[in-house]
């Protein structure tokens, strides 16, 4: 009866895939290229290259010119100075990172969305009008964070003339600037969160040595009272909100 039954089930099975194999429908892919008379049609495939272009190095881009590095790196001191190595993993403070940024960059996208996007996708500008248009709310962001000595010494680099007003940098001055102000600014960050952390080292250190216990590691007793020490302070909402507020 077993044998029946399996013998039934293994035929129920071989029919749909024996149809399948004899007429398989599986989608096809071509590629094609012909002659045109209209330059329009020209035009059209060199933007969408261009716009599969931008889409390829967008997460670059999103790294360059907004504030996610000084947030991912304030972030990166936070674990370090705490002791902890992997926690919390990578993934989450990305992921949370990333998602301030969103926060902190809504103004400026949805500026860019009404003067840039929009007006392009009704086709009452053209894809060179709405990439100047989209790049005005965005240098005016980096302009308010970006410090003037950085752009000086890219200035002085490129050997360009000091424009008139600051809107009429390139964004090839403005963009390295910039991230080289977020790293400073950062670091600087950085610096002072380390700084109870490590007195904190230094007091246990001290009592460990007082009492002779010279091959217990200092860090293993510390950890736990920064981890409770940064608890009671609510360390993230505190360095959220001051993260946060740096960018306003």
């Amino acid at each position: 009866m077993k044998a029946k039954t399996l013998f039934l089930f293994t035929l129920i099975i071989s029919i749909p895939l024996g149809v399948v194999c004899a007429n398989p429908t599986l989608p096809s892919l071509s590629l094609s290229m012909g002659t045109t008379e209209n330059p329009q049609d020209v035009a059209d495939v060199l933007q969408v290259v261009f716009l599969i272009t931008i889409l390829s190095i967008a997460p670059s881009i999103l790294i360059m010119t907004t504030s996610f590095v000084r947030i991912i790196i304030v972030f990166s001191f936070i674990r370090r100075a705490l002791g902890l190595n992997t926690m919390p993993p990578d993934q989450i403070l990305v992921g949370l990172a990333l998602f301030l940024t969103f926060f902190i960059m809504a103004p400026v996208f949805t500026e860019m969305n009404d003067s840039a996007l929009q007006p392009y996708l009704a086709e009452e500008i053209s894809w060179e009008d709405g990439l100047d248009r989209a790049a005005e709310p965005l240098k005016a962001f980096m302009l308010r964070q970006v410090n003037e000595q950085d752009v000086a010494l890219l200035l002085h680099i490129s050997e360009t003339e000091i424009p008139e007003q600051a809107e009429d940098l390139s964004l090839t001055i403005l963009i390295p600037a910039f991230m080289i102000s977020e790293l400073k600014t950062a670091f600087i960050i950085g610096f002072i969160i380390f700084i109870p952390f490590l007195v904190i080292d230094m007091i246990v250190a001290s009592v460990l040595m007082s009492m002779g216990m010279m091959m217990l590691p200092p860090v293993m007793i510390s950890l736990p009272f920064k981890v409770i020490l940064f608890v009671l302070i609510d360390g993230w909402n505190l360095i959220v909100r001051e993260l946060v507020i740096s960018f306003f």
